[in-house]
């Protein structure tokens, strides 16, 4: 786990809020373990680094400059 967090506040419909919690307490993880697991798979999948210099130096999250 990471040393450090921080919030991330998402707003989501109540019946799937419901349902994702229910499957979750079903598999015995917690909906914080499930959504940093998603995150994880997510950047993966873009092939977003987030070690210690973190994603703010990742070329593919650069934005252009301003013109």
């Amino acid at each position: 786990m990471e040393n450090k967090t921080a919030r991330l506040t998402v707003l989501i419909d109540p019946r799937k809020k419901k349902a994702f919690e229910q499957l979750c307490a079903s598999q015995d993880l917690t909906t914080s373990q499930v959504v940093r697991q998603l995150i994880r798979d997510y950047l993966g999948q873009h092939g977003v680094s987030y070690g210690a210099q973190g994603a703010l130096d990742n070329p593919k999250l650069k934005r252009p400059a301003p013109r």
